[in-house]
């Protein structure tokens, strides 16, 4: 039976999880602010949570319609079959959000929610007490409009949640923007990676895993993994897919460097966890001490930018340095992550293209410097 589905996005993702599920086979792929939606199976929650790496959220839709009221609410949501979700003993946890819509207190929609679903599981089993004692069941509702959408939370915790980062040190770079920042490059496996800002080594780590095709969800847990509606064998079937799918052969030059010898520690350790610590060489060096080793490379950092860690005259350090490397070496292709809209000013070049994200609550923009293409024959150096 087809199921649609949601998968919640950071705002400046949703292009890139498209092109994710794309490669995944899903076509007709329906886009919003902050989520696209497909049709698929409920087989699908499986490999969506295992496999979509820029993703932050996989939801089977239960119920869409107009939801004007709070008794069309309560309407809606009982007539959906929960009773298939959720068993008697089950934690029901529900949160929501609405907009423009005649419903604006979301405290109401939560509590109308939640006692419609409760009304519906003991009209439709034997059971008329609900002791919550149980597997957690998070439930979502999203009116825009006075449109709005019933969502079982198939993930839990936020897919960028990988499993491999112990640590992160100050002002952490969620996984799945790392793993953007480099789908949004001119990096493979062909071409030198250099992250001299590398801090906890996110963004490295994350292009070892895309290199090597090792699924993000791999070495993690989800919700869904115990429900009912969505049994193990689904799951099993996704990971056994996916370790086969690993990339075991190919050759990748990948380095990371910070002047904070604890930070290049938790990178070692970052990498161990995630399977990719023989990809990557950290080391402690500044950034003004790094020399190139090839003629076509790939420069991918996180720049600090006062608002969470760095001083003005650690940022001016940077900024002076980077402007000489981009001088001294014109083959490469820099991009830069950062808050600060000075930058183009300091490194006087005008970037080729400037993209708007965000980096938690903070908006951000990764500023692309494309250097010329490598020769068709180009051999990634070692």
């Amino acid at each position: 039976m087809n199921t649609k589905i949601l998968i919640k996005t950071e705002f400046g993702l949703e292009t890139l999880v498209k092109w994710e599920l794309k490669e995944l086979g899903y076509s007709d792929i329906e886009m919003h602010n902050g989520y696209v939606i497909i049709d698929g199976k409920i087989e699908d929650v499986a490999t969506l949570n295992i496999f979509l790496r820029t993703a932050e959220r996989v939801m089977v839709i239960v119920f869409e319609g107009l939801t004007r009221s709070f008794e069309e609410l309560f309407q809606a949501t009982k007539s959906v079959p929960w009773e298939e979700w959720i068993e008697y003993d089950g934690q029901i946890i529900v949160n929501g959000r609405t907009n423009k819509s005649q419903l604006r207190s979301v405290r109401s929609c939560q509590s109308i929610t939640k006692k419609s679903i409760i009304e519906r599981l003991k009209a439709k089993t034997t059971h008329s007490y609900f002791p919550e004692t149980g597997k957690e069941y998070r439930i979502e509702f999203m009116i825009e409009k006075d449109y709005g959408r019933l969502l079982v939370d198939t993930t839990g915790d936020s897919l960028y949640k990988r499993g491999y980062r112990l640590d992160a040190g100050d002002a952490p770079l969620k996984e799945t923007l790392a793993a953007g920042l480099v789908k949004l490059s001119y990096w493979n496996p062909n071409r030198l990676l250099l992250d001299p800002l590398c801090g906890s080594g996110t963004i490295l780590i994350e292009a070892a895993m895309i290199a090597r095709n090792i699924a993000p969800g791999l070495a993690r847990t989800f919700l869904a993994e115990n429900y009912t509606k969505t049994p193990k064998e689904i799951w099993k079937r996704a990971r056994a897919n996916a370790y086969k799918n690993i990339n075991q052969r190919v050759r990748l030059n990948i380095k990371g460097t910070d002047i904070d010898p604890e930070v290049i520690s938790i990178a070692k350790r970052n990498a161990i966890e995630a399977g990719v610590s023989d990809d990557i060489k950290f080391e402690v060096k500044d950034i003004s001490q790094h020399t190139f080793e090839t003629d076509y490379g790939v420069m991918i950092t996180n720049a600090p930018y006062g608002q969470r860690v760095g001083s003005e005259n650690e940022i001016n350090h940077i900024y002076d340095t980077l402007f000489e490397i981009m001088r001294r070496q014109q083959t490469w292709s820099y991009y830069v992550l950062t808050a600060d809209e000075n930058i183009e000013s300091a490194l006087q070049r005008d970037a080729d293209r400037k993209r708007k994200l965000y980096n938690g609550n903070i908006r951000v923009d990764y500023y692309q410097f494309y250097g010329p293409r490598p020769p068709k024959d180009y051999i990634n150096d070692k």
